[in-house]
């Protein structure tokens, strides 16, 4: 099937082109895009002249910035387009809960992906959890914002998210593990004095799990949880991709989650049908309307 990449940035170039290049389900058609371009590939500056100029190409895969994305993402499938949402899925749930409406009422596919979810351990996890009774948890998602987003001021404006951006990440995999819905019940918000989102928080949830995020740390990154049952604990490490029970490593497959975001797009074309999940964007709406603002030194690149 063809596919068109709106968006071509960092998360295009580093992970959605090479996944479509080694796709056997996609065939990468256009981009769309201000700036980058692919080699080789039909590219459009605009989004309405391409929808003008490729009505053969169904199916559009968005990576820009949440803010923007709505206006794109309604045009397209306005415009009778399949659309796949990089995460998170937009700066709202109101917006997301418009397109899965509009979507619906026109029959197309909506795909809000949670790249996490696909880490080699995560559904280990879960089968282990679905039969136990969580009794607390530890989530360490620490990395730094200058590797992973250099220069990119967006991440620091509203609607950027901050060190949710990374931190949706873990909650992704947190709701998709955990047997039973865990909710927010408290929140510190660590906020450099010149941005206007958080560079470091600190989560209270039920079922005693507590999270910390921070953008501030230099080196390779932290993505680790761990969550306790009566009968032993669980341990995602590495964002999923190595997990261990009791202390033990488990085997997994091959860790590829880019890879199996468009290989679920595909299932979801072909079978008419949507995926559109907002529990870990509730949890960071959550935190932004519970949490208490701490201010803090001032940040630059």
């Amino acid at each position: 099937m063809k596919i068109a990449l709106s968006g071509i940035g960092k998360i295009a170039r580093d992970q959605h082109i090479p996944a479509l290049e080694a796709s056997e389900d996609w065939e990468l058609a256009a981009t769309i895009s201000r700036s980058g371009q692919v080699e080789g590939v039909e590219h459009f500056t605009d989004l309405g002249a391409f929808l003008e100029a490729r009505p053969d190409i169904e199916v559009i895969s968005f990576c820009q910035p949440p803010v923007p994305r709505y206006a794109l993402a309604r045009q397209a499938l306005e415009a009778g387009r399949h659309v796949m949402l990089e995460k998170p899925p937009g700066a709202t749930l109101a917006e997301v809960h418009d397109l899965a409406r509009l979507a619906g009422e026109r029959g197309r596919t909506l795909y809000t992906t949670w790249h996490s979810r696909m880490a080699a351990g995560v559904s280990v996890a879960k089968d282990w959890l679905a039969t136990r009774e969580v009794t607390g948890g530890r989530i360490d998602w620490i990395e730094d914002v200058k590797q992973w987003h250099p220069g990119q001021d967006w991440v620091f404006e509203p609607g950027g998210l901050g060190v949710f951006d990374p931190g949706i990440n873990a909650l992704s995999i947190l709701t998709e593990i955990l047997p039973r819905p865990v909710f927010l019940t408290e929140a510190t918000l660590e906020v450099p004095e010149n941005r206007q989102t958080p560079i470091a928080a600190q989560l209270q949830f039920t079922q005693g799990i507590e999270a910390r995020f921070d953008w501030r740390e230099a080196g390779p990154p932290t993505w680790n949880m761990e969550i306790e049952t009566a009968e032993g604990s669980v341990k995602l490490i590495r964002g999923g991709s190595r997990v261990e029970i009791a202390g033990e490593a488990v085997e997994t497959g091959p860790h590829a989650e880019y890879p199996a975001l468009y290989e679920r797009m595909a299932e979801l074309v072909l079978h008419g049908t949507q995926d559109v999940d907002l529990a870990p964007m509730v949890l960071v709406a959550d935190a932004m309307s519970l949490g208490r603002r701490e201010s803090v030194a001032a940040f630059e690149w």
